[in-house]
C-alpha cells in the first residue's frame, strides 16, 4: 500500500519515489567533510556537495548521540519525543539510569509510521544502545554492528548478516564499526532494496582525530566510497550528524575539565547537589564521560536560583540556565533536565568528580562535545532541494523533511 502523504509529529511527507537513505554520521564536525574533500580523498563527497545541496544545519543541545539520532528519525526536537540525553536522573525512582529504553520515548518515529503504511524500511546502527530506541514499534529490519553476530528473525526482521556483509563483528572501540553500518547499507541496497534506511554511525574516530588528520581522512574516504555505491543504486541520500567536535583540552594535552560535583560540594557541602551527565553510557573509553553539558538537581527552586548566580562565575561556563529557560532555548522536556542546565565553553568539558572519571584510557588529548559549540553540522543531499526558504533555521532533524520532501 502507498499513500500520498503521511503525517508524523504534526509534519507530513510525501511517499518516495525512489529509495531514500538518510545518513547520520556521528561526530561529524563540517570540517571533516571540508578536509576530506580538499584532500582529494572524498571525491563523491565532492560532487554531491557541488551538484546536490550542501547545507548547515543545527542539531539538538545537549549535542549528544540519543536525542539527535531519535530528533533526526522523529523529526522533532527532545520536547517532543522526550529523549534528552544518555542518561538521567528518574525523580520518580530516585536514582540515575540510561534512557535508552523505548519505554522513555514519547512519540513515534517517521520510520516506523512509514513501515506500518507498507514501506520497506531497514536500519543499521554501530552501537546497539540505540537500536531499540530507533526501531520502536518499526515493522522491518533493525539491527547494530556491535551485535551483528546475534540477530534474529524475530528480533531484527533479518538473520546470517555476516554471511551478508561479508565482515567479522567489529570491536565497538573501531573505525570498522562504522565501516560495517555501510557495508551492510549497501548489501541491503543490493539485495533487499529497501524504500527507506537509517544509517548511523559512531564517532570513535571523531574522538581521537582532528579534522584533516590521516586517521580521519582514512575514515572519510571509506565512507565516500560506501556513499558512491548507495548512489549508483539509484538511492536519494541525505547526510548529516548528531553533533560535531571540539578539542577539549589546553595547549599542553592536558584536558579542561569543570568538575562541577566538586565545586558544589565544596560550596554547600556533600549531598546538597546532583550532577547528572546526559554523556554517559556504557562506552566512555574515548570521552571518560566528559562533555560539555550537564545538569544539575538542587533542593528546591529557590537554592537553584542562588547556584545559578554562582556557577556563571565559574572560568570556562558558557551559559547556566534554569530549567525553565533551558527547556524554552533548547526544546527539551522540562521533567528529565533537573533544575539548573549548564553548558561549557568552545574547549572545555564538566565532570561530576575528579575520583569519578577514569581517564587512563584517553590515548590522545580528549575531544568531546555536547554544548552549543558543537551544534553546527552538515545537512546536505545528493541531489538538488527546492522550496527551501533561505531565512529558514534548518535543523539535522529536518533530513528526512529535505530526501522526502525537497529532494529532487
Amino acid at each position: 500500500m502507498t499513500t500520498e502523504t503521511i503525517e508524523v509529529n504534526a509534519r507530513n511527507y510525501r511517499w518516495m519515489s525512489r529509495p531514500v537513505v538518510v545518513v547520520c554520521v556521528d561526530g561529524c564536525e563540517p570540517a571533516y567533510l571540508d578536509a576530506a574533500v580538499a584532500a582529494g580523498v572524498a571525491p563523491y563527497l565532492a560532487r554531491m556537495m557541488k551538484t546536490g545541496a550542501n547545507l548547515l544545519a543545527d542539531c539538538v543541545v545537549p549535542s549528544f548521540t540519543n536525542p539527535n539520532n531519535l530528533s533526526i528519525v522523529t523529526g522533532a526536537p527532545p520536547a517532543v519525543h522526550g529523549i534528552c540525553g544518555n542518561y538521567f536522573f528518574d525523580r520518580e525512582l530516585g536514582e540515575e539510569v540510561m534512557m535508552n529504553d523505548p519505554k522513555y520515548l514519547r512519540a513515534g518515529t517517521v520510520l516506523a509510521a512509514f513501515a506500518d503504511a507498507g514501506a520497506k524500511v531497514a536500519v543499521v546502527t554501530a552501537k546497539d544502545k540505540l537500536r531499540k530506541l530507533l526501531g520502536n514499534h518499526m515493522k522491518g529490519i533493525c539491527f547494530s554492528s556491535e551485535k551483528a553476530d546475534q540477530v534474529t528473525l524475530v528480533e531484527n526482521g533479518i538473520d546470517n548478516v555476516l554471511d551478508l556483509v561479508r565482515m567479522p563483528v567489529p570491536s565497538v572501540y573501531s573505525a570498522e564499526l562504522s565501516e560495517f553500518v555501510f557495508a551492510a547499507g549497501v548489501k541491503l541496497m543490493e539485495t533487499r532494496r529497501p524504500d527507506l534506511m537509517y544509517l548511523s554511525t559512531t564517532d570513535y574516530v571523531q574522538h581521537k582525530a582532528a579534522p584533516g588528520s590521516a586517521a580521519a581522512n582514512s575514515f572519510y574516504a571509506m565512507m565516500d566510497r560506501y556513499l558512491a555505491q548507495l548512489d549508483e543504486l539509484g538511492a536519494t541520500i541525505v547526510l548529516t550528524a548528531d553533533h560535531g567536535m571540539n578539542d577539549k583540552h589546553d595547549s599542553d594535552g592536558k584536558p579542561n575539565v569543570i568538575y562541577l560535583q566538586d565545586v558544589l560540594d565544596g560550596w554547600y557541602g556533600v549531598d546538597k547537589a546532583r550532577v547528572i551527565l546526559p554523556i554517559t553510557d556504557p562506552y566512555v573509553v574515548h570521552h571518560g564521560a566528559l562533555g560539555s553539558f550537564a545538569t544539575v538537581y538542587a533542593p528546591d527552586e529557590a537554592t537553584a536560583a542562588q547556584w545559578i548566580l554562582r556557577i556563571k562565575e565559574v572560568p570556562g561556563m558558557e551559559s547556566v540556565l534554569s530549567r525553565a529557560e533551558a527547556a524554552k532555548r533548547f526544546e527539551l522536556p522540562p521533567d528529565r533536565i533537573g533544575d539548573i542546565v549548564v553548558v561549557s565553553e568552545r574547549n572545555t568539558v564538566i565532570g561530576t568528580s575528579a575520583s569519578r572519571h577514569d581517564l587512563s584510557a584517553l590515548e590522545v588529548p580528549l575531544r568531546s562535545h555536547g554544548g552549543v559549540s558543537e551544534q553546527r553540522v552538515p545537512l546536505i543531499c545528493n541531489r538538488p532541494v527546492n522550496g527551501i526558504a533561505s531565512s529558514r533555521r534548518l535543523r539535522n532533524f529536518d533530513a528526512l523533511d529535505l530526501a522526502l520532501n525537497h529532494a529532487q
